[in-house]
């Protein structure tokens, strides 16, 4: 039965079907295989044993591999998401900053004068500490 054939429309679409599952099945390829090597959990060897069959038994290796590790494929991947997002976040913080260097006469300034707004020094001793940090 040659029915993709007889109507060349139905041809092209099971060929671009086709194409499709194989560009599918390389992406969560390529997926599997950083997943193996980001995960902690396992050990060399357990990591060694999981490439060789993904690689060697393509096909069985990345199906056995999303139904045994599929859930914590995805908290791994979340979980890498966020300690990504956390550095970015922490080096923004670190070069944008307050305008001014850690330790400066400007951030002391400024955090000499929060401790006074909350009131747990005086005016005098406010005083006293800006001399001490502008002298």
């Amino acid at each position: 039965m040659n029915l993709a054939y007889d109507y060349p429309i139905l041809g092209a679409f099971w060929t671009v079907m086709w194409i499709f599952l194989w560009v599918l099945w390389i992406v969560l390829l390529f997926r599997i295989i950083g997943d193996i090597f980001r995960d902690d959990t396992l050990g060399g060897a357990g990591k060694t044993g999981w490439l060789i069959f993904v690689v060697l038994l393509p096909f069985l290796g990345v199906f056995v591999y999303v139904l045994a590790r599929g859930k914590g494929m995805g908290d791994r991947e979340v979980r890498h998401a966020q300690a990504r997002q956390q550095a970015f976040d922490d080096y923004i913080r670190e070069k944008a900053g307050s305008g001014a260097a850690p330790g400066s006469e400007a951030e002391q300034l400024a955090r000499l004068s929060e401790v006074r707004s909350r009131g747990d020094i005086t005016d005098a001793e406010f005083q006293r500490a800006k001399e001490k940090i502008l002298h």
